[in-house]
This record gives structure tokens, sequence and C-alpha cells, in this order.
């Protein structure tokens, strides 16, 4: 069976319920007159209680719904000392409560987030109800009924999940089934709706899903789902079985496991009712959560790098890979001053790109000082004739490394000039792109421009210049042949048929 018991600080709602089990909490600390909205208050009540509350459990109950309203002091407080005795007595818990309206205060709302943080710690799963989509759906209603609808709301999720339990049915689903769903599985959607007509398996399934105050609607990615469809007079029938299950399997994901059975209830009479439960898997704003925080690692490209492209035109003719082919050179260079100056820049080259003031320092004397090998003159005169020599060895490494061009190396890396041009010639060739798009999609807009585009001939589009091609009935041939004589000689004959080499 099912049993309820209310728990309150306050005495005069106690006094006000119908339901006979009764727990007055903190009947000392607060004398019977609430909370005063503060949840320690709640809490030091509840845990002084909380021996007649476990009293009151027992030893039998496999299952508590603990329904609470959040922000206040009694509910944020002593509902998560509750589910904590609930949970050391190994009872299924389940949590149904609700959020308070966003005109409540910016201080009662954070105290609901605060009081569910920790129910979370202590209950299998939970559901959320927000009184702020009340608003949203039913519009401006009375206080009275707005606080009517939410506890409408909360009842039929809590007799939802107990009737699933108690009702027998032809495919039975009992408590041990309820538990597999529902055991730490965290957030729970709970949803339940009734139709009838020819179309009433659809609609009711739908309605199920779209519970209007569940805080989170969307069972996409869920792991466990509980089904339980209620006919009456008119039984249910194997299509109408298909139709909601693929329904609810599309929602989900085809990874949900799907527990579900039936039962039958008169007072529906043609009616069909469908109940569904939804848990472990994410709420919206646990997925936006986890994807802000995911560490994002990205390499390194050309394209994702704009100071490397900026260096990239200095540095792209001096590759790592050439700096092995250079070291025979550099041995050999060591008796020349010469050597040492070119050793000296290809070793300074491979410095890292980002030290761009010392690159250009070193790439203008590469051009400028040239001629300053003419400066240790004395090491000059004596090395007169290596120096033909080692002229010599340097040009070879120069032709076995045609990438690396003596003269033009200076010259890309430093004339900023030429890559401006460079630049503006693109910039140029991509307006002239544009305009001549332009003007054809112009052309083709009208029926006059097609037939223009169709008589003109192609080249004529592109604006190619032909030169002026001999008509191929001219003929071009020339008057003379070019042959080999008796003895192997050349000679030039004109091309006479009438005329024979050997004259009569």
């Amino acid at each position: 069976g099912v049993d309820f018991i209310i728990c309150n600080t306050d005495a005069q709602a106690l006094e006000s319920s119908p339901i006979p089990n009764k727990v007055q909490l903190g009947a000392s600390l607060t004398e019977g007159m609430g909370a005063g909205s503060i949840p320690e208050v709640g809490k030091n009540s509840a845990i002084e209680n909380i021996d007649d509350i476990k009293a009151m459990l027992g030893s039998t109950t496999k299952m508590l719904f603990i329904t609470a309203g959040m922000g206040g002091g009694t509910g944020t407080g002593a509902s998560p000392i509750i589910a904590k005795a609930a949970k050391e007595l190994d009872i299924l818990t389940v949590a149904i409560i609700t959020t308070p309206f966003s005109f409540e205060g910016k201080r009662r709302k954070l105290q609901a987030d605060e009081g569910m943080e920790e129910l979370k710690k202590y209950v299998d799963s939970y559901l959320v109800i927000s009184n702020d989509r009340l608003r949203e759906i039913f519009g401006n209603l009375t206080l009275g009924s707005a606080f009517g609808q939410a506890d409408d709301i909360l009842t039929t999720a809590a007799k939802g999940i107990a009737e699933i339990i108690t009702v027998p049915g032809y495919i039975n689903v009992d408590f041990k089934d309820v538990r597999t769903v529902m055991k730490e599985s965290g957030v729970a959607i709970m949803g339940s709706y009734a139709a009838e007509g020819d179309d009433r398996a659809l609609q009711a399934v739908e309605g199920a899903l779209a519970s209007p105050l569940l805080k989170d609607n969307e069972i996409e990615g869920a792991r466990y789902i509980l089904l339980n469809i209620s006919s009456g007079l008119r039984e249910v029938t194997m299509d109408e079985v298909s139709i909601i299950t693929d329904y609810i399997q599309e929602k989900a994901g085809l990874s949900a496991d799907l527990i579900w059975g039936n039962c039958t209830d008169e007072s529906l009479e043609n009616k069909l009712s469908v109940t569904i439960i939804a848990t472990g898997f994410q709420t919206s704003e646990e997925r936006v959560h986890e994807e802000k925080n995911k560490k994002k690692i990205s390499l390194l490209t050309p394209e994702e790098a704009p100071l490397v492209r900026v260096v990239e035109p200095v540095n792209s003719f001096i590759q790592p890979k050439a700096a092995p082919v250079l070291e025979p050179v550099m041995k050999a260079k060591e008796e020349t001053p010469q050597a040492d100056l070119f050793g000296g820049m290809f070793n300074k080259a491979e410095a890292p790109r980002y030290q761009e003031p010392e690159n250009d320092v070193i790439r203008h004397t590469l051009i400028e000082e040239e001629p300053q090998a003419e400066a240790p003159a004395e090491t000059g005169f004596e090395f007169e004739i290596k120096l033909a020599e080692t002229e010599f060895v340097f040009e070879t490494p120069v032709a076995e490394i045609p990438s690396i061009p003596e003269p033009e190396m200076p010259v890309v890396g430093l004339d900023d000039n030429q890559n401006d041009e460079s630049v503006e010639e693109q910039l140029k060739k991509s307006r002239e792109r544009i305009m001549r798009l332009k003007d054809l999609s112009m052309k083709l807009r009208t029926t006059n421009g097609l037939q223009e585009l169709e008589n003109e001939p192609a080249y004529k589009r592109k604006q190619m210049q032909l030169q002026q091609v001999q008509h191929s009935s001219e003929s071009q041939v020339s008057r003379f042949t070019l042959s080999n004589d008796q003895d192997g000689g050349t000679e030039i004959r004109p091309n006479n048929s009438f005329l024979h080499d050997n004259v009569d």
C-alpha cells in the first residue's frame, strides 16, 4: 500500500492537512511558528525529529517520495536530512520538488538552488517542476490557482509512479522494474497523458513527453525509459503499442533501454493513458556546462597562425633539410674569409622565426655588405691562390640547391615594396573577378544578355587577342628541299619535278 506522511515546522499547516500521519519538526526550536524562510532552521528542526521520521518509515518501506517546495526554510533545509535518513535505510528515494516564482526574489532562488544541490546527494532520482512556466502556459492566473496547478502536477507525478507499481496488468511492471530505472539515476523526467479518438495513441505519447511544468522535457540520451500504457473499455491494440514505442525510441535514441507494461483501468472508458519515466541522462544545463569546460587542443597550422605567415616569405627559401647539405661547404671554407661570412649567415638563419629584428639585420648585411669581404685586406692578399679555389667550392652547393638562388635570397625576404605590390595585384585581380561575375549575372537575368553570351565567341568574352593566321587554302611549302647527295653531302634542290639532276 501507499502511506502519506506530512512534515512541517508550521503547526497551523499541519492542522489544516487531511493527512493523518503528521510530524511536527523542531517543536522546541521553532515553537510551531515555521522556519522563517531560513533553511538552516529547517535543517536543525529535521535533525531534532529525525528519529520519529525513521520510526514511521520502519523496515518495510521500499520506496519514498519526498515532495517539497524549494526556496523557503522547511522544504529547503529539512528535505535533504530526510533523504539522507532514507538512504541509510536503503529505501529507493525519489524527490519531486518545485522551484520558486521569479517574483519571489533572487535570494529565494539562490536558496532553492543550494537546497537542490544538497538534496541531489541523497536521492536516487529527482523531478523538478518549474513554477515560472505556469505563467507561460496558463497565463495570468490567480495566486491560489497558480499554486494549485503546481500541486496538481506534483500529485500526478507521484501518483503515476505509484500506480505503475500497484496496478496489475497483462504485461506487469512491478517495483523491481521501477528500481532498475530510478536507482541512482539522477535527474528524471516523468509525464502522463490520456487521449481518446482514432489517433489517441500518438496524442497520448506526445502529451506525455510534452509535460509543460517539468523543467526539462527532452528525453534524448536517456539510458532507461519506463513506459506504462493503460486502457479502459476500448483496449489498446498492437498497432497503438507500436506507435507509442516507436515514437519514444525516436525521441530518446536507439540506445535507450525501454521497459514497458500494460494495465486496465475501467475509469478511462475509451481513453488511452500513457505514463513515461525517463532517467539516466544529462540535463541541458549539464550538457552546456560540459561543453564549456571541455578542453580544446588545436594544432598550430599556417592558416591558424598569422604570425608565422608574416615571416613565411622571409624564411621560405631556407629549408631545415638543406642544413646538412651545407656542412661540407662550411668545412672547405675554413681557410677563406668568404666562407666564414656565408657560413655565419646560414647558422643565423636557423634562429626562431619570431625574432624578426635580428633576421632583418642579418639579411641587410648580406646585400649591402658584400663588398666588405675586401675588409680583411691582409688575409685576402695572403691567400690569393685560394680565392679561385673557394669560388669553385662555393659554386658547387649553389648548383646542388637551385631552390636557394644567391642573388634572389635577400630580395625576397627584405623587399617590402614587392610584397606590397603582390598584395595590391591580388586585390586588384579579386576586384576584377567580382566585377566580371556581377556583369555575367546581370546578363543572365535578361533575354538579350543571354543571347549576346551565346552569340559571342569565348575568346572575345575573355578578351583574348588572336594573331592573324594564314588561311588553310594558302600553302607555306618551301620551294627548296634539303637532302643528301650520293657522297653523303648536303645539297639544296628546288622543288621542280621537271628538272633532273643529270642534265641531258
